[in-house]
């Protein structure tokens, strides 16, 4: 054989090594799609689902502790504020540090660690004296609670078929609120019981235990497939085969491949995705600005400006955790219908009516406030949970964890902005101002929510290429 023809075969190995696994990487995927949700799906949406829920109880832990710690440690608005906002600066460091991590090592591992900083870092909480130690343990725990829940919206979404992919997804994102509302019931029961830190030290054995059951998930198959771990993300699409018989075949697509592409945070600003970054950051930054101020800041208002006994403010405030899950049990059978830009524009205009009238007309009565802020936040904070959803539906297997985490940083900017500000103008202008200024966010929300891709019912390899 030639010297020409000899060259000529080894160049021919690789292109043909690189349109077999474009081949196989098309049919992985067209598989996974073509498996109906089945019992295969439920253990992974459980598992990270109670990971999730972890992940609620422990960011609102605080706000059941707080209105015992004002008197106990003799702490002023302002400290208030500053102690609510250490857990997001941490959260905005853990998106991206495990956002980061989730497309080097896995989604599972990630998730792994994330919650392990949480589940031991809250023991620790439980044992602070003073404002500065709760201060610092709580900005190392946000690491974790911020690094959890994009990594694990991420995974949830891979593991996802388009057709019902909103529903499916949203039946996992409903155990937040569920987390959120588990802290309020306990902390309205037990924190005027057996202390403000009883919270901290019951969470911390199942996040322990929690941590084990994520570490033994099956890895994305999509990420796999993108690493070009072949093998690996068969096997597990095997697994997924045999939990059911049923089938909605689906054709490959794209078999001839692309030049492969590093993940590169830098690609969020490329010509294709930076409408996409920059709409769906206002979203989020909007969003929690207004939820995560409200949530946080409310028990403590209705205790201390209101003069509500601590066990009626901290009832109070769970009615606002009680009317989000209602509001989330509606959006679970319609999203797929009426879409996700549809939703987050009508919630950001419902939620904000209440909101501006008690900013506009006066707050009055502690009971008009409750019903005002009860109604804003209900219907406002479904957004968050969809976002979680939209969000790593934007972006393609070689950056969602790091867009989703990108984008979760401005929920984490905003949430600490958000009752540090609260404090601040509360003390200078009252609490109409801070009603006013939430549904001059909200309205902004809603602008930008017009400018939303619409994702439902299509393949995630369609939507970003």
């Amino acid at each position: 054989m030639s010297t020409e023809a000899v060259s000529g075969a080894i160049a021919e190995r690789p292109a043909a090594a690189a349109l077999y696994d474009a081949a196989k990487s098309a049919e992985l995927i067209a598989r996974i799609e073509s498996v109906p949700f089945s019992r295969w799906h439920v253990w992974p949406r459980v598992i990270m689902g109670s990971a999730t829920f972890f992940d609620a109880f422990t960011a609102l832990a605080l706000a059941s502790a707080t209105p015992v710690l004002v008197r106990l440690w003799h702490l002023t608005p302002a400290q208030v504020g500053y102690l609510l906002a250490a857990s997001y600066l941490g959260q905005f460091a853990g998106a991206l540090i495990f956002g980061w991590l989730g497309e080097k090592i896995g989604r599972v591992m990630s998730a792994t660690y994330a919650t392990l900083i949480m589940a031991t870092v809250s023991l620790l909480c439980a044992f602070t004296g003073s404002f500065s130690q709760m201060f610092v343990c709580r900005l190392v725990q946000g690491i974790g609670v911020g690094g959890e829940m994009p990594v694990a919206a991420t995974y949830v979404n891979e593991l996802s078929r388009a057709k019902g992919r909103g529903r499916f997804f949203m039946l996992y994102e409903l155990i937040f609120p569920i987390g959120f509302l588990a802290a309020a019931v306990l902390g309205a029961q037990l924190v005027p019981v057996y202390g403000w830190n009883v919270l901290f030290i019951i969470g911390t054995l199942p996040g322990i235990v929690i941590t084990v059951l994520v570490s033994r998930l099956p890895e994305s198959p999509r990420w796999l497939i993108r690493r070009g771990r072949l093998v690996e993300a068969e096997a597990i699409i095997r697994g997924l085969e045999r939990s059911t018989p049923l089938r909605n075949p689906v054709a490959p697509q794209n078999s001839i491949p692309a030049p492969a592409r590093k993940t590169d945070w830098k690609e969020l600003f490329s010509p294709v995705y930076r409408r996409r970054t920059l709409v769906v950051w206002v979203i989020w930054a909007t969003a929690y600005g207004v939820t995560n101020g409200l949530n946080n800041w409310m028990p403590t208002l209705y205790n201390t400006v209101y003069h509500l006994p601590l066990r009626t403010a901290l009832n109070a405030a769970l009615l606002t955790n009680a009317t989000q899950i209602l509001v989330l049990l509606l959006c679970v059978f319609i999203i797929d219908r009426v879409g996700r830009r549809a939703w987050f524009t009508a919630c950001f205009l419902i939620g904000a009516i209440p909101l501006a009238v008690l900013g506009l007309t006066g707050t009055g009565g502690v009971g008009r406030v409750i019903v005002g802020v009860t109604l804003g936040y209900g219907v406002m904070s479904t957004i968050n949970t969809v976002l979680y959803l939209y969000t790593p539906e934007i972006y393609p297997t070689r950056m969602r964890a790091i867009g989703t985490a990108a984008a979760t940083g401005w929920l984490r900017l905003a949430s600490a902005v958000g009752p540090a500000v609260v404090g601040l103008m509360m003390v200078a202008h009252g609490m109409g101002s801070v009603f006013v200024m939430f549904a001059g966010i909200a309205l902004l929300g809603a602008i930008a929510a017009t400018q939303a891709i619409e994702t439902r019912n299509r393949r995630l390899e369609e939507i970003a290429p």
